[in-house]
């Protein structure tokens, strides 16, 4: 079986196998003998791809999440011995990994008061509801894998489904801090379900701690350019490093921007001037933007206008757009927003049967340098009548 087991396509074929035996439960100790000698080979990229596969399968998620964690249990040894050149000091995935090194730190001071309390030492809860509260921070670190690192991800891995599994580990952790939290908070506290929740956390913390560390991160390391990387570290800044965070920020992302070649840089993302219409029209309110010096210079044309514009009021001075009964209160809304006195007007009124919601806010610039204000109205009744949940796709109400 050697020499089938040395041939990558061949090699993820049987691991995909040896990973359907286990998700449905029919692996055996004789089953895993015949598999060894695929199990000993695999690598950070053979798991990426077979699970890729087993996702596109759409096995149900606790289904598939129960499996993985198996079967991957098989191949910790091949994975920790995997060569792999950890990332040098100051990089993006540097900032990850020394994140989960605190974060494994507090897990270790966590663990000896989970001891205490399960020997009947109550007194410990305040302490063990700080230490999980701390450890809550971690959501930060998830928030910067799926909202910053993902996306590049998907851009240079075709094989990304596996990170739809590990965000789906991030909820479960999330979920169960949280709980953890609350049962800590209670006066009936339920020590057999705080125990199994506890447990779940450190399996999965750990868990995916090593899927980045030994899985992940060796793959990417590779296949993004260290520059691109690098250059997520502003982002990150932004959401928040939970537990470590760069001193210094990195120099500007000087990304080669030529893909994007006639199109608006938007600090967030590249669009076309058709695009960015487009965007506008389709949005349920009306939009209109006034300058700094009170020149109207953009409305919006959705399919449903709330009060009717004209491409004559552009360049029009905002004062003369309205009646003279209204006017006055036009100029102290923009003084006021001016001076920065204010930020935001709301009024409501009802026309013809609906509800109508008219709001201005201030524009300002990132050193709070006043740029004008956006007028935004909207038709609400509908939007007033909602209550209790939807969480489910209905398209038929």
């Amino acid at each position: 079986m050697s020499e089938f087991t040395n041939h990558k396509a061949n090699r993820v074929e049987k691991l995909v196998e040896l990973f359907r035996l286990v998700i449905q439960e029919e692996m055996t100790s004789e089953l895993v003998a015949n598999y060894q000698p695929v199990i000993d080979l695999a690598g950070p990229a053979d798991v990426i791809e077979v699970v890729d596969q087993l996702v596109r399968l759409q096995i149900p998620m606790p289904q598939l999440k129960k499996g993985i964690n198996k079967a991957l249990n098989l191949l910790n040894k091949s994975l920790q011995e995997f060569p792999y050149q950890p990332p040098f000091a100051g990089s993006f995935l540097d900032y990850l990994i020394q994140n989960n090194e605190q974060i494994d730190l507090r897990l270790k001071v966590i663990r000896p008061l989970l001891k205490e309390i399960n020997q009947g030492n109550l007194l410990t809860k305040n302490e063990l509801k700080d230490k999980f509260t701390d450890l809550a921070k971690i959501d930060l670190h998830y928030q910067i894998k799926e909202n910053v690192f993902f996306p590049i991800v998907e851009k240079y891995l075709p094989d990304y489904r596996c990170l739809q599994l590990m965000w789906s580990f991030h909820d479960d952790i999330r979920r169960n801090l949280k709980e953890v939290i609350l049962l800590l908070d209670s006066e009936n506290f339920d020590i057999k379900r705080f125990n199994r929740l506890s447990g779940d956390l450190f399996f999965n913390i750990y868990a995916i701690k090593f899927r980045e560390e030994r899985i992940l991160f060796p793959i990417i390391s590779e296949l993004i350019p260290e520059k691109e990387l690098n250059s997520l570290i502003t982002e990150s800044r932004e959401i928040g490093f939970p537990f470590i965070s760069p001193e210094t920020l990195p120099s500007s992302n000087d990304m080669a921007t030529s893909e994007f070649s006639g199109e608006v840089d938007l600090k967030t993302g590249y669009l076309s001037a058709e695009q960015i219409r487009l965007i506008f029209n389709h949005l349920p309110v009306d939009i209109t933007f006034v300058d700094e010096n009170n020149k109207v210079k953009f409305f919006s044309t959705p399919e449903k206008r709330i009060f009717r514009r004209t491409n004559s009021i552009i360049g029009r001075d905002v004062k003369n757009c309205h009646p003279h009964e209204s006017v006055h209160v036009v100029k102290q809304i923009v003084e006021a927003f001016r001076k920065g006195e204010k930020d935001k007007a709301s009024f409501w009124i009802q026309m013809k049967g609906e509800f109508i919601l008219i709001q201005y806010f201030a524009v300002r610039d990132e050193q709070g340098t006043y740029k004008g204000v956006v007028e935004v109205s909207q038709e609400i009744t509908e939007i007033r009548n909602i209550q209790g949940e939807k969480r489910l796709l209905d398209w038929t109400h």
